[in-house]
């Protein structure tokens, strides 16, 4: 099996296990320019082929603000995929680093981008936003937030978002972060590097390096931990098993990632 096979099948069982996609939605992808939201995107663009459920699919980027950025390669990809591409163009970035000189700069780039993401995202006709959040990105978040913020939680595989109507599903929560790196370069996808002078110095950085020196002594810690999210149905999440019940879909604003 190929790495596409394999993430065609994950996504599936996702869509499947957690009724993420239902026939007529507009579903729109958030693209950073990352390996991650790239093969989600191609990954969608597949299963739009032959998933029971019919759907329309848009790719949208926010266009953070940083000088030379380039995202014609984005734009040619979408084509060959047959997905409608739109860029936001905003000043985030002078906003974070300039204005506000963020010590944390995450958390508002964040909330900024989720926001111009929805917007743009209705203003299309989307129902449902598609981010790129993988299995890892599920853990270092439970992670994250039982160190720093004395809680048990992680982001949703669906989370309905009253204030905006939209709801944001995670299809790739049982994919690992190196099959999709895998993927990526064996498909020469047109990655881009962040041009975020924070990038690689976050707390969410230091915990992958944790996680991963603990990987190395404690076999399996990332997939025990994953498992012990879904026995707890923390967060929306189950024990993923044909014939368990699905999760409701909460109605609450979206988590910090």
């Amino acid at each position: 099996m190929n790495q596409l096979q394999k993430l065609l099948g994950y996504a599936r069982r996702a869509i499947e296990d957690y009724s993420m996609i239902a026939d007529g939605d507009s579903i729109a992808v958030g693209i950073s320019g990352g390996k991650d939201s790239l093969v989600l995107l191609k990954t969608l663009a597949t299963l739009r082929n032959f998933l029971p459920e019919k759907f329309n699919l848009y790719a949208i980027t926010i266009d953070m603000g940083f000088p030379n950025t380039d995202f014609s390669n984005i734009a040619a990809f979408c084509e060959t995929l047959n997905v409608p591409y739109s860029i936001v163009k905003t000043q985030i970035a002078e906003i974070v680093f300039d204005v506000r000189r963020e010590p944390n700069p995450c958390s508002l780039c964040a909330k900024m981008r989720r926001g111009a993401l929805h917007n743009e995202a209705k203003r299309l006709g989307c129902n449902k936003l598609a981010l790129g959040h993988h299995n890892n990105d599920v853990v270092d978040t439970f992670m994250l937030n039982l160190i720093y913020g004395s809680r048990f939680g992680t982001f949703q595989p669906v989370t309905y978002l009253s204030r905006k109507d939209i709801t944001v599903i995670r299809p790739f929560i049982y994919a690992q972060e190196y099959e999709i790196a895998s993927y990526s370069k064996e498909a020469g996808l047109p990655v881009m590097k962040s041009p975020c002078p924070a990038d690689g110095g976050t707390e969410r950085a230091e915990m992958k390096k944790l996680l991963s020196e603990l990987g190395h002594r404690y076999h399996g810690i990332r997939k025990s931990i994953f498992g012990a999210i879904e026995r707890a149905q923390i967060d929306g999440y189950h024990e993923n098993r044909r014939g368990k019940r699905r999760p409701e879909r909460a109605d609450v604003d979206e988590q910090d990632d």
